[in-house]
């Protein structure tokens, strides 16, 4: 089995079922934390989807999107949480 036949058997499905179950849990999230985390979650999936789409293609343009991906999912993480932690000074 190569590595190719490994990507695109195995791991491609089993983070397409990660993407179906982070979905069920955005959907059904009762807070809006578990929404925000979720939906991080399901970008850094996202991800390594792209990653594995670009080792088994051979292109590694896709990975600049990844990191720019990566970057503003990281951004909004912190945007969030800066105003959570706004939102409970208040109170």
């Amino acid at each position: 089995m190569s590595l190719t036949d490994y990507l695109s058997y195995i791991i491609l499905p089993v983070l397409a079922l990660a993407v179906c179950l982070i979905f069920y849990r955005f959907l059904k999230g009762p807070s809006i934390a578990d929404k925000i985390i979720s939906l991080d979650l399901l970008i850094t999936t996202g991800i390594g989807i792209i990653a594995v789409y670009s080792i088994i293609h051979g292109r590694s343009t896709f990975l600049d999107t990844a990191m720019i991906l990566a970057l503003i999912a990281f951004l909004s993480t912190v945007a969030f949480s800066y105003y959570i932690e706004k939102r409970n000074r208040k109170k």
